[in-house]
């Protein structure tokens, strides 16, 4: 199964199968990690302020990669476009995903252009999505 996942935190390979069908196993699962280099507000979006969330984005792939190479996963990454679902298209152009996972923040705590509707991107792309909350790392 190859599973496209949408991330704005580090995650790891228990977070995602507990996500994930039970019948799915992990040496089953080939998996792109998406970034996208979300801004803390909309201010720092429309100035362009890039440098932080892209340097971030480079962290939570990283991390997440690792997270799953540690779980028995096979993972690549990429950082995507601030726009989330920019970086589902984006990815979905050169990774051709049967399934895509969000990890998203709570959403009183979610950055912004991050609240997505998981029924929207099963409309527009045509896989199945699963949403999963995930904690903020910094604070």
């Amino acid at each position: 199964m190859k599973v496209l996942v949408l991330t704005s935190e580090p995650f790891s390979a228990k977070q995602l199968r507990d996500v994930l069908p039970d019948d799915v196993k992990p040496a089953e699962i080939q998996v792109m990690v998406v970034a996208p280099a979300l801004h803390t507000g909309p201010i720092q979006f429309w100035l362009s302020d890039s440098d932080e969330p892209i340097q971030r984005a480079e962290e939570v792939r990283r991390s997440s990669v690792e997270q799953l190479g540690d779980g028995g996963v096979r993972a690549s990454s990429d950082t995507g476009e601030g726009d989330p679902i920019e970086a589902v298209a984006d990815a979905l152009n050169t990774f051709k995903a049967d399934r895509i996972v969000v990890f998203a923040h709570p959403d009183s705590e979610q950055r912004y252009r991050e609240e997505m509707d998981e029924s929207e991107l099963q409309s527009r792309f045509g896989i199945p999505v699963d949403r999963a909350t995930v904690a903020s790392s910094d604070g």
